[in-house]
């Protein structure tokens, strides 16, 4: 069962399961959100500076008020959505130095969602950043899914400072 505190090379075999060769739907309509070392990983093996790839091939996104890199999205007709950069010839052309989140949480995997989760309480979230607290308390009262060690209580345990936190007196 996968939980917050599941150790990465715990989540990295399970996500072995699923190759993202098997639907690359991922692929087609996002790109992974990279984590630490994942730049200068892609960078090596392009054989480019960090800051060309910045330019060339990463977007900044803000999520859980936290302002973050991906591989730029390919969009068509203005959507939202689109093509990853690296996505060409129907294979992921940064595949053996892909993003984390593309290891981890991409694919068809049936527990997919718990593993998006799951890079989201361990490289997106913030538990020391108020505003993020806030962001995710909003994502989990708006339906969103979580899993045992995440939950509100979990990451503040302190009841006193987490209303604190949602009453924004911090």
């Amino acid at each position: 069962m996968i939980n917050a505190s599941t150790p990465l090379d715990e989540i990295l075999a399970l996500a072995h399961e699923c190759s993202c060769s098997q639907c690359n739907h991922g692929c087609k309509m996002g790109s992974g959100i990279l984590a630490e070392g994942d730049a200068e990983a892609i960078a090596l093996f392009l054989k480019i500076d960090k800051k060309r790839l910045e330019k060339e091939y990463l977007e900044k996104i803000l999520l859980l008020n936290k302002q973050l890199l991906r591989p730029k999205l390919i969009r068509k007709d203005r959507k939202p959505y689109g093509r990853c950069i690296f996505f060409r010839n129907d294979r992921c052309s940064v595949h053996p130095v892909k993003p984390l989140q593309c290891k981890v949480a991409m694919g068809c995997k049936p527990y997919g969602e718990e593993l998006m989760i799951w890079f989201m309480l361990n490289y997106v979230f913030d538990r020391r950043d108020p505003e993020s607290i806030r962001q995710y308390a909003s994502y989990i009262d708006s339906g969103g899914k979580t899993l045992p060690g995440g939950a509100l209580k979990d990451i503040v345990s302190d009841s006193k400072r987490l209303k604190k936190i949602l009453d924004r007196d911090i």
